[in-house]
C-alpha cells in the first residue's frame, strides 16, 4: 500500500462527509424513481398502444420488451464507459436520454419509431440500474451499505407506484392518454439531471484514489476498522492489477460471477415483471372493465412501497441469502394460489386480489432489496464494474424473455396456467439459492467466501 494511501486512511478513518454522502443518495435515489417509473409506465399504456399498434401475442411482447433489451446492452457498457468518462458524466448522459426518449415514444406514430425509442431508453435504465447500486456500494460505510442499497430499492418501487398513479390519472384524458403517460417521464429526468449536476465527479482507479479523499465516506466504528476495510480496498487493486474481460471467465473471478448471474436471473424467473407490466391485463381477467383495472393497479404499487420498508433496517442484520429463500418460497406459494383462482373462476371475497398484492409485496421486501444488494457486494473492486455489467445484463435479459412471452403463454396456455408456470418457477429459485448461493452478511466485500 503507497503512503498516500496509507494517508488517506489515517486522514479519513472514523469521519464521514456527510454533504456528500447526502448528495450521492438523493442522486441514486432519484434515479431509482426513475428507474422505476420508465419500466412501469408501459404498464398503463399497454391496453392503448395494443389498440393503436393492432398489436397481439408475440407483437405486444416484442413491443414492451424492447426497452429491456435497450437494458442489457446499458448495463453491458455503462461500467466500462463509467471508467473511462466518469460516473457523473454518464449520468448526466443517462437523465439527458431519459427525457429524450420519453418525448419520442410519446409522439410516435409508427411502431418502428416507438420501438427505436423504448430501444434507446432501455441503455439509460440499464445504465442506471448498474451505476447506483455501484456507487452506494463503493462509497457508503459498510454499516450502512444494506440500507442504502435498500434505499435505493425502495426509490425503485415508489417510481413504479407514481407510474400506476399516472396511468391511472391520464385514463380519461382521450385516445391519446398513452403519449402522455410516456411524456410524462420527463419530468423526473428533469429532477435527475439537477441533482446530477450538483454531485462531484469521483473515480474508481486505485491511481486516482487521492482525489476521492475529500469525498470518501469510511465505515463506522473504530478507526482501526476504517483503516483495515479501506487498507483491503486498496490492495485489492495493487496485488491484482487490471483485469480483462476475458479472464472474468476464468479462476479466480468465474465462479462469483456465475452466481451473480445466476441471482439475477433468478429474481426474473419469478415472473415479477410480468404481473407488473402486465398488471392491467391480469386484472381485467378478473372480470373487471378497464376504468377499474387500471385503478387496481395502484394497490400493486402501495403493496411494493409499504412491503419494502419492512427490509430496510433488517436487511443488514439477516442474512442476504435467507431473504431470498423465504422470499421464493413464499412467492410461490401466492401465486400457486392466484393461479388457483383463476383456474375455478374465484373472485368473490378478493381472494386472488389479495395473494396477488402478497405475491408482489414478498417479492418487494426480499429478492426486490436482497438481489441488488448482493450483486452490488459480491465482487471485489477491481472487477465489481465489468461483474455487475455482466449480470445485470443477464438479469435484464431474463426480464426480456418474461415480458416478451407473457402475452403469448397467456393467448395459448390461459391465465391460470401461465400463473402456474411462474409459481413453479418460484419453486426451482428457491433450490438454486440454496444450493449454489453463498451469505454476505458479515463480510467485507473481500472476504466473501464464495464455492460451487
Amino acid at each position: 500500500m503507497s503512503n498516500s494511501s496509507k494517508q488517506g486512511a489515517s486522514r479519513y478513518s472514523g469521519k464521514t462527509n456527510v454533504k456528500f454522502l447526502l448528495t450521492a443518495s438523493c442522486v441514486a435515489i432519484v434515479g431509482g424513481l426513475s428507474f422505476g417509473y420508465d419500466t412501469a409506465i408501459i404498464s398503463g399504456a399497454i391496453p392503448y398502444i395494443s389498440t393503436y399498434f393492432e398489436l397481439d401475442g408475440w407483437a405486444l411482447g416484442w413491443a414492451v420488451g424492447y426497452m429491456f433489451l435497450g437494458c442489457a446492452a446499458g448495463s453491458l457498457i455503462a461500467g466500462v464507459l463509467a471508467d473511462k468518462f466518469g460516473r457523473r458524466n454518464m449520468l448526466i448522459a443517462c437523465a439527458v436520454f431519459f427525457a429524450l426518449t420519453g418525448l419520442a415514444a410519446g409522439i410516435s406514430h409508427r411502431l418502428y419509431e416507438f420501438k427505436l425509442s423504448r430501444l434507446i431508453g432501455g441503455l439509460s435504465i440499464g445504465a442506471v440500474a448498474l451505476l447506483s447500486p455501484l456507487y452506494i456500494a463503493e462509497l457508503a460505510p459498510s454499516a450502512l451499505r444494506g440500507r442504502l442499497v435498500a434505499a435505493y430499492q425502495l426509490a425503485i418501487v415508489f417510481g413504479i407506484l407514481l407510474a400506476y398513479f399516472a396511468g391511472s390519472s391520464l385514463y380519461g384524458t382521450g385516445a391519446n392518454n398513452w403519449r402522455w403517460m410516456l411524456v410524462s417521464q420527463v419530468i423526473l429526468s428533469g429532477l435527475f439531471l439537477l441533482l446530477v449536476l450538483m454531485l462531484p465527479e469521483t473515480r474508481s482507479r486505485q491511481s486516482d484514489r487521492a482525489a476521492n479523499e475529500g469525498l470518501l465516506v469510511v465505515p463506522m466504528g473504530s478507526p482501526g476498522s476504517a483503516d483495515k476495510e479501506l487498507t483491503d480496498s486498496d490492495d485489492s487493486f495493487i496485488v491484482t492489477g487490471p483485469v480483462r474481460f476475458k479472464q472474468l471467465f476464468k479462476p479466480p473471478y468465474r465462479r462469483r460471477l456465475l452466481i451473480g448471474i445466476l441471482v439475477g436471473v433468478c429474481q426474473q424467473l419469478t415472473g415479477i415483471n410480468a404481473v407488473l407490466y402486465y398488471a392491467p391485463l391480469v386484472f381485467k381477467e378478473m372480470g373487471v372493465d378497464a376504468a377499474t383495472a387500471s385503478l387496481q393497479t395502484i394497490e400493486i404499487g402501495l403493496a411494493i412501497v409499504i412491503t419494502a420498508f419492512i427490509v430496510i433496517r433488517p436487511v443488514d442484520r439477516l442474512g442476504r441469502k435467507k431473504i431470498m429463500l423465504a422470499g421464493s418460497s413464499l412467492m410461490g406459494f401466492s401465486l400457486a394460489i392466484v393461479a388457483l383462482c383463476f383456474h375455478n373462476k374465484y373472485f368473490d371475497g378478493y381472494l386472488a386480489q389479495a395473494f396477488l398484492l402478497l405475491y408482489v409485496g414478498i417479492f418487494s421486501c426480499t429478492l426486490g432489496t436482497a438481489t441488488w444488494l448482493y450483486l452490488a457486494e459480491i465482487f471485489p473492486p477491481h472487477i465489481r464494474g465489468w461483474c455487475m455489467s455482466v449480470a445485470i445484463l443477464f438479469l435484464w435479459l431474463a426480464d426480456f424473455l418474461i415480458t416478451l412471452s407473457f402475452p403469448v403463454m397467456n393467448k395459448h396456455l390461459g391465465m391460470p396456467l401461465t400463473l402456474l408456470c411462474y409459481a413453479c418457477m418460484c419453486g426451482i429459485v428457491f433450490m438454486l439459492i440454496r444450493w449454489k448461493v453463498q451469505e454476505t452478511k458479515g463480510f467485507s466485500v473481500e472476504e466473501i467466501p464464495i464455492t460451487v
